[in-house]
């Protein structure tokens, strides 16, 4: 049996990893700044298995344009670095003795307005996501009425409750969006 207030927590707890999934997906979409996150998705061949960059190598910012990836065992070099020229990134690393640097290519005016474009689609699917947990809120705000478990001014007030708790998130996903174009346009 559940309650209103189970609704509502239920839904503010999705809605929050909505939020949560859409700033993960930001932070793989290259801005002209150098960011450790973007080789979170790179995947290396370590001793015939597969394994995020993450874990067998140091990952950390040499400047603002320049990412460095120090690997832990000596062998590794050649295969991080292959593992990163291979991937969908479009980035081009280069080996200087154990250390790989990564240096982030600067963008053209048509790719920044790409990534802004890419920004505001992701952030439409996360406005969708949103919507419809509300949907699904309020339907089964609904269905407590109509099985007369609550009275439909509490369903009024359920369902303003979880309009206020949407207009929140659907202004923090704004908020993202805004700070991410920002970042991206910056030259």
């Amino acid at each position: 049996m559940t309650t209103l207030a189970e609704i509502k927590q239920t839904t503010q707890a999705k809605m929050d990893q909505s939020i949560a999934a859409f700033k993960n997906t930001l932070t793989k979409i290259r801005t002209g700044r150098a960011n450790p996150a973007i080789l979170d998705t790179v995947q290396v061949d370590y001793y015939g298995s597969m394994m995020p960059i993450g874990q067998v190598a140091n990952v950390s910012l040499l400047d603002a344009r320049t990412i460095s990836v120090q690997p832990w065992e000596k062998g590794m070099g050649a295969k991080i670095e292959k593992a990163i020229r291979e991937s969908d990134l479009g980035l081009n690393p280069a080996s200087m003795g154990d250390l790989i640097r990564v240096p982030m290519p600067a963008m053209s005016e048509e790719r920044r307005k790409e990534m802004t474009k890419l920004v505001r689609s992701e952030a439409e699917n996360a406005k969708i996501a949103i919507r419809n947990l509300r949907r699904d809120a309020n339907e089964h705000v609904k269905k407590l009425v109509k099985d007369k478990i609550a009275s439909e001014d509490d369903q009024k007030r359920a369902e303003a409750d979880v309009q206020k708790v949407t207009d929140k998130h659907i202004a923090e996903v704004d908020q993202l969006v805004a700070g991410k174009e920002k970042e991206i346009m910056e030259v």
